[in-house]
C-alpha cells in the first residue's frame, strides 16, 4: 500500500542516544510567546480569541477579560518563568509569535541574554490549515523577520498553532532559514523529512507535558499536578533512553505557569531535571541545539547557519 502517512516511525528500533557525554534523555522546555498576537477586535480583528476563563461573548465587541489575561504573561508571568530558568541554568527555546516580538521584544531580549533560543510561532497565535499559499509564505518570512529585529538573532526554528497547512513544511524549506519545524506530534524523538533544500529536522512537540492543561478541564488544578505528570515522563524516558534515543518536549506559556500558585510546579520540575543533568542523566537543551545533534547522529551534513532565506 502506498500510504501517504509514516506509521511505523522508529519500529525497527531508534538510534543510541547521541546526546552529549553519553547522556540518556534531551529535555526542551518551550515556553511560547503568544502575548499580543492573539486575535482581538479591538487590534482591528473580526474576532476575539476565545478563552475559557473570558466571559464577554458579544460578537464583535472589544473584550478586555481576554486581554488581560494574555497581557499577564508579559506582565507578571514572563519574569517568574525566566527566573526559574536561570534558577536552574536550563536552557529553553522561547516559541515566538511575530506580533509579539512586535509588541514586546524587551522579553526577548531578556531571553536571548540570559542564553536561550527564540523561534517562530507564526505572525498569529493561529492556524495554518486553510490559509492560501500566498498569505502563509508571508506570514513565514514576516515572522522570521520581526524576531530577528527584536533579538538580532535569526531564528531557525517554527511551530504553527496545532494544525499547519499542506505547505508549511515545503514553505519554510523554500524560505531556506529553518533547521527544523516542530508541526508534528508522533514521537518521543527526532526524525528527518526531506525538504525543498535537503534533509530538515522535525522535532515533536507535546500536549500532555504541558501547562495548557491548567485550562479547564485539562485536568492540572496544583502546581504539584505539573511537576508529577512531567516528572513521571522524564523517569520512564531516562530508563528507555539507556537503549535508545529519547527526546521530552514540556510545554509553558507565560500566563499559565508564570501564576503564583503555579510557578512553584514549574521550579520543581527543573529543580529535579537540573539534578539529572548533574548526575549525568539528562541533557536540558536548545531546539536548536537538539536538531543539530540529530543532523550529526545520522551523518548529515551540518545545517549552515550562514544560509540566506530566499528573498
Amino acid at each position: 500500500m502506498d500510504d501517504r502517512r509514516n506509521l511505523r516511525g522508529w519500529w525497527d528500533g531508534a538510534p543510541p542516544p547521541p546526546w552529549p557525554e553519553g547522556r540518556s534523555l534531551a529535555v526542551s522546555v518551550v515556553v511560547n510567546v503568544e502575548e499580543g498576537a492573539e486575535f482581538s477586535v479591538a487590534d482591528g480583528d473580526a474576532v476575539n480569541e476565545r478563552l475559557p476563563e473570558a466571559n464577554q461573548r458579544v460578537e464583535g465587541l472589544p473584550d478586555p477579560c481576554m486581554e488581560s489575561q494574555f497581557a499577564y504573561g508579559a506582565r507578571a508571568g514572563f519574569r517568574r518563568v525566566l527566573d526559574a530558568l536561570a534558577a536552574h541554568a536550563i536552557p529553553a527555546t522561547f516559541s515566538t509569535c511575530g506580533r509579539a516580538a512586535e509588541r514586546t521584544p524587551w522579553l526577548l531580549q531578556a531571553a536571548v541574554a540570559a542564553g536561550h533560543e527564540v523561534s517562530c510561532h507564526g505572525w498569529r497565535w493561529e492556524s495554518h490549515a486553510g490559509m492560501a499559499e500566498a498569505a502563509e509564505r508571508e506570514a513565514i518570512a514576516r515572522t522570521y523577520a520581526a524576531i530577528l529585529a527584536a533579538t538580532g538573532e535569526a531564528p531557525v526554528g517554527w511551530h504553527t498553532r496545532s494544525a499547519s497547512s499542506p505547505n508549511t513544511r515545503r514553505l519554510l524549506g523554500e524560505h531556506g532559514g529553518f533547521l527544523y519545524d516542530s508541526d508534528a506530534y508522533d514521537d518521543d524523538l527526532p526524525y528527518v523529512v526531506e525538504g525543498p533544500r535537503g534533509p530538515h529536522v522535525v522535532l515533536p512537540y507535546g500536549f500532555d507535558a504541558n501547562d495548557m492543561r491548567f485550562e479547564p478541564g485539562g485536568g492540572f488544578i496544583h502546581g504539584r499536578d505539573f511537576a508529577d505528570y512531567c516528572l513521571a515522563a522524564v523517569d520512564r524516558l531516562v530508563v528507555e533512553g539507556a537503549r535508545e534515543a529519547r527526546m521530552l518536549s514540556i510545554g509553558l506559556h507565560p500566563r499559565l505557569i508564570g501564576r503564583p500558585a503555579r510557578i512553584g510546579g514549574l521550579e520543581t520540575t527543573l529543580a529535579e531535571i537540573a539534578r539529572l543533568r548533574d548526575a549525568g542523566r539528562v541533557w536540558p537543551a536548545r531546539r536548536r541545539d537538539i536538531a543539530r545533534v540529530w543532523r550529526a547522529a545520522l551523518g548529515l551534513a551540518p545545517w549552515p547557519p550562514s544560509q540566506e532565506p530566499a528573498p
